[in-house]
């Protein structure tokens, strides 16, 4: 292990060799010694790396022969820290360090680059059991990295590393201090739960990442969607978009009107991917009549929402979205298995609920929660006439299914997902979020009744489905 003594040297010749014979005659190896007459000119500070037996009798000696005045260490730390760039921006961090009384031994500061400006500072501190502390506040402040440190306290240990994985997601997901400060917290809450049932925090944390890696890493060209056409009527086709990750993007299109339904968005953070397919889809999308039903309220089904100007969706599901408008928990954060995860994928993912003015309600009647699935309205497009079906919370409250049973059509949402047919990304991808949030259904029992209410009204065979993940599952297929 490693250590850090703060020294005062006698003002005499040799004060130096005789602390380096003292450790080596204990076995002790001095990685490192650090010098600054700005700060004081009798301080050194030493880093030595030894066994505990061996660094407590160091320390003991060192103390005998008046190097040190305490039998105490202090914490060497190097930092950086990135903060805007503009005239005081710093000062919040001096104040912080100034009040806590720690000195800084080492000053480097880099050109700005990209609106930010970055100071390495080299702190000595004289309380080891604030470290935990005043390294938390500043991470609360600006961006945080740790260089280098003594790794010999496992609670130091650990706030380096929640630094570390902030600073990786705050750079991953180009996220403000303030969205940083939210991540690592939530990410702490996902933690301490799964810590409850046995699971490894570094586990966790390396969940919690993949997550955000696979989201980003799935942009731009490696935005690979399956795309599927399928004739439903005489006048309607569907188009069914399968991004890596998030919701199908189904499209319906009436072809004598040339109208357009788009059902489900996507993740908003591929929001001008999508849009761009869909464009090159329908060239003249943006002329068409156009409007967007959403299944339900999770953040991966309303992507695309600011697209639209009218927005169909259940007014529970409206209630959700004029929740998070008003900065009160939806369903899924009324859920404290769900909670932090749900806020973590928000965050991973841009997520904005839609402008409350563009929504509609598809229903027109209460729906019976004695019920799996219960009436609450009708939907037309084209030559479709759709039973508009809500779920009693399974999923998540809100939950739609659409039921055309003269063209035997059905539109699931999330209330039914093919995942025996998901492409390899979706398959991988899938893996993610049950670990993270132990189930992706607000009630996996009522989950399990809504799915058979489906499978008995559709009497198993004959219609053709359109899920909220996964392939179109065709009329010769069972659900």
């Amino acid at each position: 292990m490693k250590r850090s003594f703060m020294t005062t040297l006698p003002d005499k010749t040799g004060a130096f060799l005789e602390a380096s014979r003292i450790i080596l005659a204990h076995g002790g190896n001095m990685q490192r010694a650090s010098y600054n007459k700005a700060v004081d000119a009798h301080t050194l500070f030493l880093d030595v790396e030894a066994e505990e037996a061996q660094l407590n009798a160091i320390e003991a000696e060192l103390t005998r022969a008046g190097f040190l005045q305490t039998a105490s260490y202090v914490k060497i730390i190097l930092a950086e820290f990135t903060v805007d760039d503009r005239p005081g921006a710093i000062l919040p961090v001096l104040e912080i360090l100034a009040r806590e009384q720690v000195s800084i031994s080492y000053i480097s500061s880099m050109p700005p680059a990209n609106g930010a400006a970055t100071l390495r500072l080299g702190l000595y501190i004289g309380e080891p059991g604030a470290v935990d502390g005043l390294l938390r506040e500043l991470a609360a402040l600006c961006s945080v990295r740790i260089l280098d440190y003594d790794a010999g306290e496992k609670r130091l240990d650990n706030t380096v590393f929640y630094l570390t994985f902030a600073d990786e997601m705050r750079r991953l997901l180009r996220m403000t201090q303030e969205q940083t400060s939210e991540f690592v917290y939530h990410a702490n809450l996902v933690m301490q739960q799964l810590e409850n049932t046995g699971e490894p925090p570094d586990k966790t944390f390396g969940y919690i990442s993949r997550f955000a890696h696979f989201v980003v890493e799935h942009g731009g060209t490696a935005y690979d969607c399956r795309i599927t056409a399928q004739r439903l009527t005489p006048r309607v086709s569907a188009t069914v978009i399968e991004p890596p990750c998030g919701s199908n993007i189904t499209i319906l299109e009436d072809e004598s009107t040339r109208a357009l339904l788009v059902i489900d968005g996507g993740f908003r953070y591929y929001r001008r991917l999508t849009m761009r397919l869909l464009r090159s889809l329908f060239p003249d999308f943006d002329l068409r009549k156009r409007e967007m039903l959403v299944t339900h309220s999770d953040s991966d089904h309303t992507g695309i929402s600011g697209y639209f100007d009218t927005i169909w969706c259940t007014r529970r599901t409206a209630d959700a979205f004029t929740s998070e408008h008003l900065g009160q928990p939806c369903p899924r954060e009324e859920n404290p298995n769900m909670y932090p995860y749900y806020r973590l994928s928000n965050l991973i993912t841009d997520y904005e609920p839609p402008q409350l003015r563009r929504l509609r309600h598809l229903d027109v009647q209460p729906a019976n929660d004695a019920k799996p699935l219960s009436e609450v309205g009708t939907f037309t497009f084209g030559d479709m006439c759709f039973t508009v079906l809500q779920g009693n919370g399974g999923h998540v409250p809100g939950e739609t299914v659409l039921l055309d049973s003269v063209h035997r059509v059905a539109v699931t949402g999330d209330d039914y997902i093919n995942v025996h047919d998901c492409t390899a990304p979706q398959k991988a991808f899938n893996q993610l979020a049950p670990y993270l949030a132990r189930s992706v259904n607000q009630d996996s029992a009522k989950y399990r009744l809504i799915l058979r209410a489906l499978k008995d009204m559709m009497d198993g065979k004959g219609w053709l489905i359109l899920p909220g993940h996964g392939a179109i599952l065709q009329r010769d297929q069972r659900m």
